[in-house]
C-alpha cells in the first residue's frame, strides 16, 4: 500500500478584511483624491499672472507720438498697450472720456494716432462675470461636493445595515441558454432521475396532479457521497422544469447576530413565492439543519432560530404555490427529525456511486469537448476507477487533457487516462523526491509484500500495477482492483485486505530485521478497518452482532466522554481488534515465507524499471508459480 514519508508541512491561514470596512475607507481615499484634483486645477485657474508694467497716460500720450506702439486695448478704463518690441505694458485713462480723447488732450496728434490699432473689449456678459466670480464659487462647489460624497457613502453603509436580513440566494434565469442543465446533461442516477421526473411534471403542469387530489412533495432532499452530483441533479430539474432556481448554502444564513438567518429565510421564500413556479435549493443543509437541542450554543442559537423559520416557512406552503424547496447534504444522520418527517423535506433521493456502465457514461460526456486519440477505450478507464464519483471523473479528464496539453499534443490519448487516473487518486509524481539506494530497496520490498500478498490470498483484490515512484505523499503504491463491482464485502474479504495492507511491514521486518515510518498509513488503514469489523459490522465472535459505534453527529470530544459502551465492552474491542491484526500478520508472514524468492524477484525488477503493469506483474509471479485472478470465463495463462 502507501509508503509514507513525513515531509507535510502545512501553510499559515492568512485572515481578510472585511468588505464593508474596505468600502467605507475606499470612499473616504476617493474623496481625499478628489480633493486634491480640484484643489491643484483651482491652483492652475486661479494661478496670478506675472506682474505688468504700469506706466501714466502722459508716457503713453509719447509713446504714441514716437510711433512706439502697435496696439492700444480698451477694457473700460484698463488700457494694455502692445509696443513694436512685444513689450505689454499698462495704463490707465480718465473716466468719462474715450482715449482718443484723452491722447489728444495730452497732443498726440492725428497722424500719430491713426497708426495705432485700437481694439475696444466689451466687459458684459457671462463670461465675464463667471471669470470674476469663479475664484470665490470654485471652493463653495467643492465643499459641498465633499460633504455630499461622505454622505453617500454613510448612506450606503446605512443600506447595508438594513438589507443585512436579506436573502443573497444567486438566481439562474430559465432562459439563460449558457447555464441551463436538463437531464441528458447528468449521467447515471437513473433511480433518482425517475425521482425527480415527478417534480418536474409538478411544476409544468401542477393541475393534473390537483385535481386528482394528489400532493406534490414540499421538500426533496438528495443525499450521497461527495461528488455524486447532488447540485447537478438539482439544476437539471429546474432546467427541465424551465423554472427560476435560487440557490445557496445552508451556512449563507448563519451570521454572528442573532436572527439574521431567520430574516433571509423569510425573505428567501417571500422571493421564491414572487416568482413561483420555483425551485429553491439549499446545498450542504447539514449546516443549519442539525439536531436540535444538542446543548451548543444555548437556547438563542442562530443556528436554531434559522431552523425554526425554515420549519414554518415550509409549514405555510400550500400546495397551490408551486414552490419546491430541494436540499443537499452527505450527512443526513444529524439532521432534525423535524426537518424530515412528511410535510417538509418529506421526499428523500438517494445517490449512489456510479458503477461501470455510469462509470462510462459520464466520461463519454466529460469527454465531449476533448479531442481524443484513435486509441481511447473509455469502457476500459470505467473498470479502473471503481469508487471514483462524478466529480473524480471529471477531475480525471481534465486531468488527462492538461498532460496532454503540457505534452503540446493536439489530442488526448490513452495513456493520458491512465496516468491521470493515478493522479487523482495519489496525487502528482514527485520526480524530485530521489531516493537513496537503500530506500528504493526497502521501498521495493515494501510494495512487493503488497502485492504479493494481495496475489495469493484468495479473496483479495488483483493487483493492476506496483510502483515505487512517489506520488502525493506515498513514496510507491500497488494498485488493486476488484474483478467484478460490488455492493457487499464479506468478513473474509475484510481478513486478506487486512493481511494485504500488513505485507509491507512483514516484508520490511523480514529481509531487514527492522522496520521503517514506511508502513504507518498501512498501520492507520489496517487498524480503522479492524475496528468497523468489530464495533459496526458484528463480524467478531466475542462481541457478537451489536453495533458499538459513537452516537452520529456528535463532536469528537464528546463522542469520548459519551460512549454508549462500558469499560469493559472497550476492553474486548481493543483485544478483538488486536487478535485481527495478530492474524493479519500471521496471515501476510506465511505467504511471503512460502514465496520469498517470488517476493526478491519482484523487488528486484522494481528496483530495475520502477513500475511494474499487471502484464509484465503477472510473468514474474507466473514464473514462480502463483497464478493470477481472473474473471470468471476467462482462461488463466499456462
Amino acid at each position: 500500500m502507501d509508503f509514507n514519508f513525513l515531509n507535510q508541512k502545512d501553510g499559515p491561514i492568512k485572515g481578510k478584511k472585511g468588505k464593508n470596512g474596505l468600502n467605507f475607507s475606499g470612499g473616504i481615499a476617493g474623496a481625499v483624491f478628489i480633493f486634491m484634483l480640484i484643489t491643484a486645477l483651482y491652483l492652475v485657474i486661479s494661478d496670478v499672472p506675472k506682474e505688468t508694467t504700469e506706466i501714466p497716460i502722459s508716457d503713453l500720450a509719447k509713446n504714441v507720438e514716437a510711433k512706439e506702439v502697435k496696439n492700444i486695448q480698451v477694457s473700460g478704463e484698463n488700457l494694455t498697450i502692445t509696443y513694436n518690441n512685444d513689450e505689454v505694458k499698462k495704463a490707465r485713462k480718465e473716466v468719462g472720456s474715450s482715449l482718443t480723447q484723452t491722447l489728444s488732450n495730452y497732443g498726440v496728434s492725428k497722424e500719430a494716432l491713426s497708426e495705432v490699432e485700437i481694439e475696444v473689449k466689451n466687459e458684459s456678459g457671462f463670461g465675464f462675470w463667471l471669470v470674476n466670480i469663479l475664484p470665490f464659487l470654485l471652493p463653495i462647489i467643492f465643499i459641498v461636493f465633499f460633504f455630499w460624497y461622505l454622505s453617500r457613502q454613510v448612506k450606503g453603509a446605512g443600506i447595508q445595515a438594513m438589507t443585512f436580513g436579506q436573502s443573497k440566494a444567486r438566481i439562474t434565469d430559465p432562459n439563460d441558454k449558457n447555464n441551463k442543465v436538463t437531464f441528458k446533461d447528468v449521467a447515471g442516477c437513473r433511480e433518482a432521475k425517475e425521482e425527480l421526473k415527478e417534480i418536474v411534471d409538478f411544476l409544468r403542469s401542477p393541475k393534473k396532479f390537483l385535481d386528482i387530489g394528489a400532493r406534490i412533495p414540499k421538500g426533496v432532499i438528495l443525499t450521497g457521497a461527495p461528488g455524486t452530483g447532488k447540485t447537478l441533479l438539482a439544476r437539471a430539474v429546474a432546467g427541465e422544469a424551465g423554472v427560476p432556481f435560487f440557490h445557496l448554502s445552508g451556512s449563507e444564513f448563519v451570521e454572528m447576530f442573532v436572527g439574521v438567518g431567520a430574516s433571509r429565510v423569510r425573505d428567501l421564500f417571500k422571493m421564491a413565492k414572487k416568482a413561483a413556479p420555483a425551485i429553491i435549493f439549499v446545498d450542504e443543509i447539514d449546516a443549519i439543519g442539525r439536531t436540535r437541542g444538542g446543548g451548543y450554543g444555548g437556547g438563542n442559537d442562530e443556528r436554531e432560530q434559522t431552523l425554526n423559520q425554515i420549519l414554518v416557512e415550509m409549514d405555510g406552503f400550500e400546495p397551490n404555490e408551486k414552490v419546491i424547496v430541494m436540499a443537499a447534504t452527505n450527512r443526513p444522520d444529524v439532521l432534525d427529525p423535524a426537518l424530515v418527517r412528511p410535510g417538509r423535506f418529506d421526499r428523500k433521493v438517494l445517490l449512489d456511486m456510479p458503477d461501470r456502465a455510469d462509470r462510462e457514461a459520464i466520461l463519454k460526456i466529460h469527454a465531449i469537448k476533448k479531442p481524443l486519440a484513435e486509441d481511447i477505450n473509455l469502457k476500459l478507464i470505467a473498470e479502473r476507477t471503481p469508487g471514483f464519483s462524478g466529480a473524480d471523473l471529471y477531475s480525471l479528464m481534465n486531468e488527462g487533457a492538461i498532460l496532454a496539453a503540457r505534452e503540446n499534443r493536439k489530442k488526448v490519448f490513452q495513456f493520458d487516462l491512465i496516468r491521470a487516473i493515478e493522479k487523482v487518486m495519489l496525487g502528482p509524481e514527485r520526480k524530485s523526491h530521489l531516493l537513496t539506494k537503500k530506500e528504493k530497496e526497502i521501498t521495493a520490498y515494501h510494495e512487493a509484500g503488497h502485492a504479493l500478498v494481495a496475489s495469493v490470498l484468495p479473496h483479495a483484490d488483483p493487483v493492476h500495477k506496483v510502483s515505487i515512484i512517489a506520488r502525493g505523499s506515498a513514496g510507491g503504491y500497488t494498485l488493486k482492483l476488484p474483478i467484478e463491482e460490488r455492493k457487499l464485502q464479506s468478513k473474509k474479504e475484510f481478513i486478506d485486505d487486512i493481511a494485504m495492507s500488513l505485507g509491507g511491514y512483514v516484508a520490511e521486518k523480514m529481509i531487514f530485521g527492522d522496520i521503517t515510518t514506511g508502513p504507518s498509513s498501512d498501520l492507520q488503514v489496517a487498524t480503522n478497518l479492524a475496528r468497523a469489523m468489530v464495533t459496526r459490522f458484528g463480524m467478531s465472535d466475542a462481541i457478537g452482532p451489536i453495533a458499538l459505534g459513537g452516537a452520529s453527529g456528535r463532536m469528537p470530544w464528546i463522542e469520548e466522554v459519551e460512549k454508549e459502551y462500558s469499560q469493559t465492552v472497550a476492553t474486548k474491542i481493543d483485544s478483538e481488534v488486536s487478535k485481527i491484526i495478530d492474524n493479519g500478520l500471521k496471515s501476510a508472514e506465511q505467504v511471503l515465507t512460502e514465496h520469498k524468492k517470488a517476493l526478491e524477484a519482484i523487488a528486484k525488477k522494481l528496483i530495475e524499471v520502477e513500475t511494474l503493469e499487471q502484464e509484465e506483474y503477472e510473468k514474474v509471479i507466473i514464473a514462480h508459480g502463483i497464478m493470477p485472478k481472473k474473471k470468471e470465463g476467462e482462461v488463466k495463462p499456462v
